[in-house]
């Protein structure tokens, strides 16, 4: 069964996506991702089905259940997968990701930050197209990659700070707790956050604004090199920024879940390794009300890996890298992520609710 999905947004609003399924007519509208969604539920096997050897044996399709948690040493924390579900883990599980598409026309690429409020859709001159890929679950394994070898980390660190129900609160407590985890994980000697985001999925609400951002279903990179850059003047003060951008420098996202575990649309992450940085990355501009910014769009390739730990609890998170001064081919310079549909999500499992935190990273 061939199974094709095509979004698209023009200035003005257009069609949000359709779904074909062989001979039978498109799936179209805000409701294609429920359609997917049932689709894969109904064919449950092919999440035990990867393309490439699994690391351990698999009976019958389905991975042994993990009867015993194992405990890693992430830098100087402990990290112990959690035993959530009384359901054997899966493997891999089968979804469709939406990749950038450029413009035919060969113009530079652009979005807007903010939905438009009639079509809920952010307005772009490029195009989206949907994916069959296989993701890997780490759930057990959440030591094995790391910010410089994958682009991504995983850690176990609850928060003192649980409420996150106001800025003012977040920014007061939230924040310092967070600088210090940062240091204490990558070593870095000074750390700035320079905002954050608070994401609830809302299915029945198309509003997509910087109070009511929404889980982003879509592949991309949120910083380029000249956004970096940029970020730094933007946020240190003007004596500080030409020594800090002679040394190392990132911007790395801090993400978890809160109030509940994140079954439902989890957080996906590319292996950088398996990403090629010339041929699938395009610099889009991204607009804001007051200024442009620069992010990446991602193209799709069959050689993307992708990875995501399965029922991320509160307790847990994971750092993303957007950027990385270090381009020298030793280590990863970022990391292409998306909210995903996974067909393993519980039906009773809540909506998602999280927290990433956005921080420019310096070293000495």
């Amino acid at each position: 069964m061939a199974l094709t999905v095509m979004e698209k947004t023009k200035a003005g609003g257009g069609p949000a996506a359709t779904l074909s399924r062989g001979s039978d007519p498109p799936y179209t509208g805000p409701t294609a991702d429920i359609h997917i969604l049932n689709w894969l539920r109904s064919h449950e096997l092919a999440i035990y089905r990867p393309p490439f050897p699994l690391p351990v044996s698999i009976t019958h399709n389905r991975p042994p259940r993990i009867s015993t948690p194992t405990s890693h040493t992430l830098g100087t924390l402990t990290a112990t997968p959690s035993t959530m579900s009384t359901t054997p883990e899966p493997a891999f599980v089968a979804t469709s990701l939406s990749y950038f598409v450029p413009p035919a026309d060969g113009s530079k690429p652009w979005q807007n930050i903010n939905s438009d409020p009639a079509s809920g859709k952010r307005v772009t001159n490029t195009s989206r197209a949907f994916h069959a890929v296989q993701i890997e679950n780490l759930r057990g394994r959440e030591a094995e990659p790391s910010l410089d070898k994958n682009g991504f980390e995983y850690f176990r660190k609850p928060a003192k700070h649980t409420s996150f129900a106001s800025a003012q609160e977040i920014e007061a407590e939230y924040y310092p707790e967070s600088i210090e985890l940062l240091k204490q994980l990558t070593g870095a000697n000074r750390v700035v956050i320079f905002d954050h985001t608070i994401r609830r999925r809302r299915p029945e609400d198309k509003e997509d604004t910087p109070e009511k951002r929404q889980p982003v279903q879509g592949v991309h990179v949120d910083q380029t090199t000249a956004s970096a850059v940029a970020r730094v003047h933007r946020h240190l003060p003007a004596s500080d920024a030409p020594s800090l951008l002679e040394k190392r420098f990132q911007i790395i996202n801090l993400w978890r879940p809160i109030h509940h575990p994140a079954y439902d649309f989890p957080l996906a992450l590319c292996d950088y390794s398996t990403v090629d940085a010339e041929r699938d990355l395009v610099p889009m501009t991204l607009k804001y009300p007051d200024r442009d910014g620069e992010t990446f769009g991602v193209k799709f390739s069959e050689a993307h890996r992708w990875k995501y730990v399965r029922g991320m609890t509160p307790e847990e998170g994971v750092l993303i890298k957007c950027f990385d001064s270090v381009q020298d081919g030793n280590v990863a310079v970022l990391t292409p992520h998306t909210a995903f549909i996974d067909p393993s999500t519980p039906e009773d499992a809540p909506l998602r609710q999280s927290i990433e935190l956005r921080a420019l990273v310096f070293y000495d």
